[in-house]
């Protein structure tokens, strides 16, 4: 373990679980994660290695001889009859017959149906009647000769969540970790490698668990296919239901008023819709328009009685195109459905998650560290669906008073979620109160931005805040930052030569490229892509016969790499009858020298016959860290993070363009200073 698990199991013994034992155990059971960690934690919720596998061990054959398979139902219905008793793991729907008066419950994969459920077990858990809940449960058979009398009979039955738990000691707890830290916690606790992502992705990741923490809180997310939008929705809750974009209706969704009865919102924290794009998707208008009314008045109607609901609404669902091309031909919204390409609907949208920022997901991704079981998670965003901490920053920070009522709801209930999931107490430092004001704003301006392109009757908006020393700061979107010259357009009047996303634009591109070199600062954030060595470096390496590249971290594989394609960009740009000499000041491997050394040497083989003559040098005091690189003919360029400015990516994958064109990978957040020296 690393000193963050080990840190992890010291204040959270008994409530976190390796995450990479879920693979281990679920072989073909097709179960949530929430239904596994929830045996996992019962029998492996330790450090303890020996205990960790006698418990895989038990988990195993729990789920063997308890977990029904659809395929061997008739297997587990037959050892019903003839051990007159067995235990099941299924999923378990109630339904109320009210021509005998009795409430019924379905088994989804033992296939067995009404089977009578005691009216206290269905008013102690009123989701079994709305679309049904993973349980353990004890089925007995009795046979009769009664017309219409079921032989099954339901003895025991337990949802599969925590009964439990200590909010007091969760917050204590808290208090432990650094925010650097907790974030990490939770990143592993979703299942993820947090070494391999940025703070930006891993807050990005954060978002999805808003809707379980924040009541009436709604979020989109599109964005390519395998990115993992839709996984946290059906896996990580028993408090969350993810339906298919075509199984919703008026009825199921709300209330059917032929009987009465209510539908999802009722019962469930978050109603998510998977698949949710798709321009030629058939949409019940009378849908559209009753959600309306609810994600913005948080009620509906029954007849003439007005119903109020809490569940949160997220929408996710694929994109077919690149971001420029969308912010070129249309908008970032323009893959949903006619009914639901709406202003009205889109505006009360608090939050537009970046799906094109994520990564395809890949094995590696995944964590092998400790995280919480996650319905102790669960059960603790639930709780905080009753604090509201939308007004902690006010003290400190004011909005602009140009953002309306309903963008400033969106600021606040993304603001209030992240405080939720970070900071349970409600305590933050002014600067980590900002990091998520600014994530909750850039969320709210992203649904703004794109309804002033849909619908000419919205005004603009200037998205930026004001702090205690009366400084204002502007926000702006990650894509604003990449593609400024096509995401200021608006909806060209009268022009319908492009459908419905025809625009027009209001600024022009940015100046050629071959402008003249300047002194400059630049910042790039987080997941910004477009950026190369050739772009960024080129142009200031051009014409220079001596270069110095001065960086501590060019020990590992990947770091050695970067700085060969820093090579490959000065060979670009030098003529073919030209020599330069490469000189590079670094720190040797504590424990890869030999390999550093045998890098090194090869580059320098490989450069010799392309005109370049490539040295280098140990740096032994131990106090090198600035990187920066000098040329001879006048340029300095200090890089707070040397070359290592890209995110991780898979390397080893030759037909990945993000392997082969930097342009194409996502950043770190770094910063690049360009000074003319003498």
């Amino acid at each position: 373990m690393n000193e963050l698990d080990k840190k992890i199991n010291a204040h959270f013994p008994g409530l976190v679980v390796r995450k990479d034992l879920v693979k281990t155990v679920k072989g073909n059971a097709i179960v949530p994660t929430y239904v596994l960690e929830y045996l996992l934690g019962q029998y492996c919720a330790t450090s303890d290695e020996p205990t960790i596998q006698a418990g895989i061990e038990t988990v195993r054959e729990i789920l063997r001889k308890h977990y029904v398979h659809r395929g061997e139902a008739g297997l587990v219905r037959s050892n019903i009859k003839e051990k007159g008793r067995y235990k099941v793991i299924d999923k378990i729907s109630v339904a109320l017959n009210d021509k005998t008066d009795a409430y019924e419950a379905e088994f989804s994969n033992l296939g067995i149906r009404k089977v009578l459920v005691d009216s206290g077990t269905v008013k102690a858990h009123p989701k079994l009647l709305v679309g049904g809940v993973w349980c353990i449960a004890d089925v007995e058979y009795e046979f009769t000769e009664a017309k219409n009398a079921s032989p099954w009979i339901l003895s025991m039955l337990k949802p599969i969540q925590l009964s439990h738990f200590d909010f007091d000691a969760y917050a204590a707890a808290r208090r432990q970790f650094s925010t650097d830290e907790w974030i990490d916690l939770l990143i592993q606790s979703v299942g993820f490698n947090p070494e391999l992502f940025g703070k930006r992705s891993k807050l990005t990741h954060l978002l999805r668990l808003i809707p379980f923490c924040e009541r009436n809180y709604n979020l989109i997310e599109l964005g390519p296919k395998g990115t993992g939008k839709s996984h946290i929705y059906s896996e990580f809750s028993p408090h969350g239901i993810l339906l298919s974009g075509g199984e919703v209706t008026v009825p199921k969704l709300f209330v059917n008023n032929s009987n009465g009865k209510i539908g999802l919102v009722g019962y469930w924290d978050c109603v998510a819709f998977d698949e949710f794009a798709g321009k030629k998707k058939r949409v019940d208008k009378a849908l559209v328009d009753i959600m309306k009314n609810y994600m913005a008045n948080k009620s509906f109607s029954r007849g003439i009685e007005t119903l109020g609901a809490e569940a949160s609404m997220v929408f996710v669902g694929n994109t077919q195109h690149t971001v420029p091309y969308m912010l070129k031909h249309a908008d970032l919204f323009d893959e949903l459905p006619e009914l639901f390409y709406d202003s009205a609907f889109l505006d009360r949208i608090h939050c537009y998650i970046p799906g094109w920022e994520a990564d395809i997901i890949r094995g590696e991704m995944f964590s092998d560290g400790y995280g919480f079981v996650v319905d102790y998670l669960a059960e603790i965003l639930r709780s905080l669906r009753d604090h509201d901490y939308s007004d902690r920053y006010r003290e400190r920070f004011t909005l602009s008073s140009d953002i309306s009522t309903r963008d400033r709801d969106g600021v606040n209930k993304t603001f209030s979620g992240l405080m939720k999931i970070l900071f349970p107490e409600g305590n933050a430092s002014a600067e980590e109160m900002e990091m998520l004001l600014r994530f909750a704003v850039e969320g709210r301006k992203r649904v703004k931005d794109q309804l002033l392109r849909i619908d000419s009757t919205y005004g603009s908006v200037r998205f930026c805040y004001t702090d205690t020393t009366g400084k204002t700061k502007t926000v702006t979107t990650l894509e604003e930052e990449e593609y400024p010259h096509y995401y200021h357009k608006t909806v060209a009047e009268g022009d319908d030569e492009v459908g419905r996303g025809a625009v027009q634009e209001q600024v022009k591109v940015p100046a050629s490229p071959e402008a003249p070199l300047q002194e400059k600062h630049l910042t790039f954030q987080e997941n910004q892509k477009g950026v190369s060595y050739d772009a960024l470096l080129g142009p200031y390496l051009e014409g220079a016969t001596k270069i110095t590249v001065t960086d501590p971290y060019i020990r590992l594989f990947y770091q050695v790499r970067n700085f060969m394609e820093f090579l490959e960009t000065i060979v670009r740009r030098k003529a073919r009858e030209d020599e330069i000499e490469v000189h590079l000041i670094t720190v040797e491997d504590e424990f890869k020298a030999d390999s550093q050394h045998e890098s090194f040497e090869k580059i320098q083989e490989a450069s010799v016959a392309l005109g370049v003559a490539f040295t280098w040098e140990f740096d032994g005091s131990g106090t090198l860290h600035a990187r920066h690189i000098t040329t001879d003919h006048g340029w300095k360029i200090s890089l707070d993070r040397g070359l290592d400015i890209f995110q991780h990516y898979e390397m080893n994958n030759a037909f990945s363009f993000a392997n082969r064109l930097q342009a194409f990978r996502s950043c770190k957040a770094f910063e690049a200073t360009f000074i003319r020296v003498d």
